[in-house]
């Protein structure tokens, strides 16, 4: 499980990537067809309330995740986060987890959208 620690500014908008292979050459394309795929932001493990991460999957192997500046307004200073994967088998695999902390912003710490 790979180790992934999200640094946020209060109020900014986030986009990540992960390219998932199966060998150490990155040759062979993890096949993530009919693969459900959860990213969520919390806390603590087990705490609501919880701040979701937008997922896009495109195939075969790479999961966008984004958090807008609304919802990073939200988050709290510390808190914890992974990537889940569950395939069409019900086997369940988290592949990315980590620390998130929150910088508070100096300008316009809760944004207005019109």
């Amino acid at each position: 499980m790979l180790t992934y620690p999200l640094r946020l500014y209060r109020g900014d908008s986030y986009r990540w990537r992960f390219v998932l292979w199966a060998d150490p050459d990155r040759s062979v394309a993890v096949d993530l067809t009919g693969v459900v795929v959860g990213a969520e932001i919390r806390v603590s493990t087990g705490a609501t309330p919880i701040y979701p991460i937008v997922i896009a999957v495109t195939l075969p192997n790479t999961i966008d995740l984004s958090l807008s500046a609304a919802a990073s307004v939200q988050v709290p200073a510390a808190a914890i986060w992974d990537l889940q994967l569950t395939y069409p088998s019900g086997d369940v695999q988290t592949i990315v987890r980590g620390a998130v902390s929150v910088t508070g912003d100096v300008t316009n710490s809760v944004p207005v959208y019109g």
